[in-house]
């Protein structure tokens, strides 16, 4: 059975995947509007952001794909349509982006040609470590909220724990408090026995000495109308 903190924490933690992928989504569809537009060196600073922003949302994906299993069976169907629905925007936008890039004479313009200078191979190399860099960052970006998030779970979690100890040590004292309370009823109930044993005695006593008086009397006036 899962923890159900876990699966809070699965939950808010997909959310906010969604959420990112969203605006990720978003800012890459309006590149992918743009590249046609473009030519030559701004077209290929365009295709290296799409392709930055495309990487980035399959990161997500991925983190998407791992949360949802936290998330409750009953809510699971709805999120396993918007996650399929999501997988096929980014295989499309893919799709387009090889279409856009593929476009040798619109990316390098009136230099195109099938071998590319050295100034364009380092262009593309800078272009690609500068690519690595964003996307180190991002990562980093979300694995530092990932740990944030984990981190107040857990203090969550240890609170819960704390007030789980006190509310047992509380039942644990009123249990004794019961026992110490049920050893007193008992020792008033035989303390009453007791009382009602010698009330009793002391009155078969009284009784017996009435009699015995009664008896005398009676025979101190036999004894002197004889």
């Amino acid at each position: 059975m899962a923890n159900p903190l876990d699966t809070d924490a699965g939950s808010e933690l997909f959310g906010s995947y969604e959420a990112e992928f969203k605006l990720v989504q978003a800012d890459l569809t309006q590149k992918l509007d743009q590249i046609p537009e473009l030519s030559g060196e701004p077209r290929k600073a365009a295709i290296s952001a799409a392709e930055r922003a495309l990487e980035e949302a399959d990161e997500l994906l991925g983190q998407m794909r791992l949360e949802k299993q936290n998330i409750p069976s009953s809510s699971r169907p709805k999120i396993n349509q918007r996650f399929r629905n999501y997988e096929t925007d980014v295989d499309t936008y893919k799709r387009k982006l090889r279409s856009l890039a593929s476009d040798r004479a619109a990316l390098f313009g009136s230099r195109y040609t099938d071998n590319p200078t050295p100034t364009d191979v380092q262009l593309e190399q800078r272009q690609q470590l500068l690519s690595g860099t964003d996307r180190l960052e991002r990562s980093s970006q979300r694995l530092r909220s990932s740990q944030a998030l984990a981190n107040e779970t857990e203090a969550i979690g240890a609170g819960t724990l704390a007030d789980l100890h006190a509310q047992r040590e509380r039942i644990a004292h009123t249990g004794q408090v019961l026992y110490e309370s049920e050893g007193y009823v008992d020792r008033s109930v035989k303390t009453l026995r007791g009382m009602a044993r010698r009330m009793a005695t002391n009155r078969v006593i009284t009784i017996a000495i009435i009699t015995v008086l009664v008896i005398l009397i009676f025979a101190v006036i036999y004894s002197k109308f004889r």
